[in-house]
């Protein structure tokens, strides 16, 4: 009797000796596998994210490709065993994309394998939205007599083809990416088919062109005959994007016959074929007057007079000046004093940065003329200045542009 209780005791404690081992042990285990679920998770997340990003075009098989490759990298707990990820994307009415990923293994047990228990399964999925914004985009572009020398103007048609390429390349749809291009010298040339647009002012052109009659007269050319060059308006309206009217005349452009004016401005537009057309259109003449630009590309970016896409409120838009330049200013409408010029394009400076719009701007300094700080202070930041010495640079930094525009459009 004796021996057969010492027996059952032995029995008892043996079993809950293991029970114990178990319960304890097992604890162990769960957290194993929970510390491995939280990597999972980071990892996942990471995973989402950069697929997001990077998805846009791209085909299913791609997509499970990016983020096989992706969580591989990141995922390296060595605790989970037969890891498996899927991942798929759905874009919105938007233009934004959604990317799911799924991540699962296993975690081999210690003590839970005592009880039956060989393996937890662990697994999480991770969400990332990105959406896609919709660029507007002016090239505020020196057409000045200096642009002839040094490769200069040859080399901005080169970059600036380029970089429209690099922004239709970033469109998904047609209205993703709108392009403006503002050839400037001390005027800009708004064109000739305008000459009866009411936004134009014939005052001091009528002053300046035609004859006196044998009366003695003055009496105005016919304004058929005007080449579509137009001067800074009135001042403060030369500093800002006020919409021309009737009502105001200081508002209005006055129109000049100016000999050197460039070719014609081209309103926001995704007909890529003319864009890269009125590029090579560009032609090297006149004096500079980097504000006119300035104004005007703001202008066309917003409030026009040449026309303006209606916004979407389904999606979000970065508006973008490009401004580049390779000399100091020398004369407006009213100076050839730099000083003075370089005062009035400040305000504009100013004024564009305040509404929200991202300035970049670029200096081709290849006459050994000092760093401009009015074009280094109207850039949105440091980052986005550039100092240029010859013009080759031109084609390589307007290609970093266009890949900091394109990530922008599909930024979150």
């Amino acid at each position: 009797m004796l021996q057969d209780r010492k027996g059952s005791l032995l029995s008892t404690f043996s079993l809950s000796f293991l029970g114990i081992t178990v319960l304890t042990g097992g604890i162990l285990d769960v957290g194993v596998a929970q510390s491995a679920k939280l990597d999972m998770q980071q990892a996942l997340d990471a995973t989402a994210l950069a697929v997001a990003k990077e998805g846009y075009g791209k085909t299913s098989a791609q997509i499970q490709s990016a983020a096989d490759t992706h969580f591989r990298a990141l995922f390296t707990n060595a605790d989970v065993k037969n890891t498996t990820v899927t991942a798929t994307m759905q874009s919105d009415d938007a233009g934004g994309s959604t990317v799911t990923v799924t991540g699962a293994g296993t975690v081999q047990t210690t003590f839970l394998s005592l009880a039956g228990i060989p393996t937890i399964d662990v697994g999480a999925t991770a969400v990332a939205a990105w959406g896609s914004t919709r660029l507007r985009v002016a090239l505020v572009l020196d057409n000045t007599g200096s642009m002839s020398s040094s490769g200069k103007l040859a080399a901005l048609k080169t970059a600036g083809k380029n970089l429209l390429t690099q922004l239709q390349t970033a469109s998904k749809s047609a209205e993703d990416v709108y392009v403006s291009i503002i050839p400037f010298s001390r005027n800009v040339n708004v064109g000739t088919g305008n000459v009866s647009a009411s936004w134009i002012r014939w005052t001091e052109w009528d002053a300046a062109n035609g004859s006196y009659n044998w009366r003695g007269t003055w009496i105005p050319a016919s304004h058929s005959t005007w080449n579509g060059c137009v001067m800074d308006r009135d001042q403060d309206y030369d500093t800002k994007n006020t919409a021309p009217t009737t009502a105001s005349s200081a508002t209005l452009y006055p129109a000049q016959q100016y000999s050197s004016c460039p070719v014609p401005v081209m309103a926001l537009s995704n007909d890529w074929t003319a864009l890269n057309a009125k590029i090579d259109a560009m032609a090297a003449a006149g004096n500079t007057n980097q504000a006119i630009g300035l104004q005007w590309g703001w202008s066309s970016l917003t409030t026009g007079p040449l026309a303006v896409p209606a916004i979407d409120a389904k999606y979000k838009y970065q508006t973008v000046v490009i401004l580049l330049s390779d000399g100091l200013n020398t004369e407006n409408r009213w100076t050839s004093s730099t000083s003075s010029i370089d005062a009035r394009q400040k305000k504009t400076c100013d004024n564009i940065k305040a509404a929200g719009i991202m300035v970049y701007t670029v200096q081709v300094n290849t006459g050994n003329d000092p760093k401009s700080t009015l074009l280094e202070g109207c850039a949105t930041d440091t980052s986005k200045f550039f100092y240029l010495t010859s013009a080759t640079q031109i084609i390589s930094t307007f290609g970093t542009i266009g890949t900091s525009l394109s990530q922008l459009r599909l930024s979150k």
